[in-house]
C-alpha cells in the first residue's frame, strides 16, 4: 500500500476543526465580550479566531477562491502563513498572559513586546519574499513542496516553518512545566495536557513539512509527507487544542453544577421531613435555575427547623450521641445521626402537643443548621437511626432504673 493513498481513506477535512474551533470561541465569547478588560480573555479569544482563520484559509476551496478574487496566483500562500505566524505569536502571548495573570513586571512586559515584535517582522519579511518570488503556477494542496527550490519562496517556506517550530516548542515547555506545578485544578490540568499534546502535534506538523521540503532540496520526492500526512496531523493538533482550551471552563461548569445537583438530591430526605411537619412545601416555579432551587430548600429547611427546635430534646440528641459512638460510628457520623434522631423525635412530639409548655426553652439549633446535609443522608439510613434511637431509648430507661 502507498502512504500517500493510505492517509487521503484517513484524512480529516479542515472544516472538523474549523467546526471544533468555533464552539469553543462561542462558548468563550459571551465571556471575553463581558471581561474586554481581561488581558487574558483578550488573548484566549484571539488566539482561537487566528486558529479558525488558519483551517479557512488553509483549505484548498477558499485558498483557490482567494487566488480567483484578487487575480494573483498564490496570493493565500503569504496570506496563510503570516494567519499561521500571527497564530505562533497568540499563543506565546498567551502562555506568558496565562502564567503571570495581570502582572504588569518589566520583564512581563518585556516578554510580550519582544514576542509582537519578532512576530510582526516575520509576517512582514513573509510578503516580502513573496514579492521577490516568481510563483506563476497556482498550487492548491502542494505548494511548499512545488516551488521548496524556487528563489526567495524556498526562503519564506523555510521562515515559516522555523517560526512555527520555535514558537510551538516554547509553548509546549512552558506547558508541560505548568501541568507539574502543585495546586492545579483537576480540570486546569487535563486541559494543559492536551494543549501540550496539541503543541507537540505541531512541532511534528513542522517536521514531516521539513522534511518533505529537505528532500526536494536533494532532489528527492517525499511530498506525500507535505500533502497528505501533515494536514492531518494539523487538524488533530487545532482539535486537541480547542478541546484543550474549553476542557477547563465546560469541565468546571459541568462540576459546579453536578454539585448543586447533588446538594439539592441529598436534602430531599430531611426536606420531606420537614415538608411534613409544616403541612407544606416550596412552591413549584418552573424557570428557576438549579442554584435558585437549592438555595429555596436549604430556606425552607432552616425556617422549618427554626419553630421545631422547641420540641427537640437536648438530653434525647446527647444520649444518641452517645449511643452513636458506641454502635462504631465516626464523630461526625454520629453527630448526624443523634441530630436526624432529636428531629424525628421533635416531628413526633409536634404532632402531639402543636405546643410545647410556655416554660420550654429553646434550644441553640447553630450546629443543626449549618449542618442540614449531614443530617439529611443520615436520614436516608432508617436502619441505623433506628438503632441508635433504640440504643440511647436503652440507656435511659437504665439511668431511670440506676436513679431509683
Amino acid at each position: 500500500m502507498e502512504p500517500a493513498a493510505t492517509l487521503r481513506d484517513f484524512s480529516i477535512s479542515f472544516w472538523i476543526p474549523t467546526a471544533v474551533l468555533g464552539i469553543a470561541l462561542v462558548i468563550k465569547l459571551p465571556t471575553i465580550i463581558r471581561l474586554w478588560r481581561d488581558p487574558l480573555l483578550r488573548a484566549v479569544g484571539g488566539l482561537l479566531l487566528l486558529a479558525c482563520g488558519v483551517f479557512v484559509f488553509c483549505s484548498p476551496s477558499t485558498i483557490a477562491r482567494v487566488n480567483r478574487l484578487t487575480g494573483v496566483p498564490n496570493i493565500s500562500a503569504p496570506w496563510c502563513y503570516s494567519l499561521l505566524t500571527a497564530f505562533c505569536g497568540s499563543c506565546l502571548l498567551l502562555i506568558i498572559t496565562w502564567r503571570n495573570g495581570p502582572d504588569r513586571s518589566a520583564v512581563t512586559r518585556r516578554a510580550r513586546r519582544w514576542v509582537v515584535s519578532v512576530y510582526s517582522g516575520v509576517i512582514a519579511v513573509l510578503w516580502v519574499l513573496f514579492l521577490l518570488a516568481d510563483v506563476p503556477v497556482e498550487r492548491l494542496r502542494d505548494l511548499d513542496t512545488y516551488y521548496a527550490t524556487t528563489p526567495f519562496m524556498r526562503e519564506e517556506i523555510l521562515l515559516y516553518l522555523c517560526a512555527h517550530a520555535l514558537a510551538c516548542l516554547i509553548t509546549a515547555r512552558l506547558l508541560w512545566n505548568w501541568v507539574r506545578a502543585e495546586g492545579l485544578d483537576a480540570w486546569l490540568r487535563w486541559g494543559l495536557k492536551l494543549l501540550g499534546v496539541g503543541y507537540v502535534l505541531n512541532l511534528i506538523f513542522d517536521a514531516v513539512k521539513l522534511v518533505a521540503v529537505g528532500a526536494r532540496w536533494l532532489g528527492g520526492d517525499l511530498d506525500w509527507l507535505s500533502t497528505d500526512l501533515a494536514p492531518p496531523i494539523a487538524a488533530l493538533s487545532a482539535i486537541l487544542i480547542a478541546v484543550g482550551f474549553i476542557l477547563p471552563h465546560a469541565g468546571q461548569y459541568a462540576s459546579d453544577r453536578w454539585r448543586v445537583r447533588l446538594a439539592h438530591r441529598q436534602l430531599r430526605p430531611l426536606y420531606v421531613l420537614m415538608r411534613t411537619s409544616a403541612g407544606e412545601g416550596v412552591p413549584f416555579v418552573l424557570r428557576a435555575t438549579p442554584e435558585l432551587r437549592l438555595t429555596r430548600r436549604e430556606t425552607f429547611i432552616r425556617d422549618v427547623l427554626l419553630p421545631l427546635a422547641r420540641h427537640l430534646d437536648t438530653a434525647l440528641g446527647a444520649r444518641a450521641y452517645a449511643a452513636a459512638l458506641d454502635l462504631g460510628h465516626a464523630p461526625e457520623r454520629a453527630r448526624a445521626l443523634a441530630s436526624a434522631v432529636t428531629i424525628l423525635d421533635a416531628v413526633e412530639a409536634k404532632a402531639r402537643m402543636p405546643e410545647p409548655p410556655a416554660t420550654a426553652a429553646a434550644p441553640d439549633t447553630t450546629d443543626l443548621l449549618r449542618e442540614i446535609g449531614p443530617v439529611s443522608r443520615a436520614l436516608r439510613s432508617p436502619d441505623e437511626i433506628a438503632t441508635v434511637r433504640a440504643r440511647a431509648a436503652a440507656d435511659s430507661a437504665e439511668s431511670v432504673a440506676a436513679h431509683e
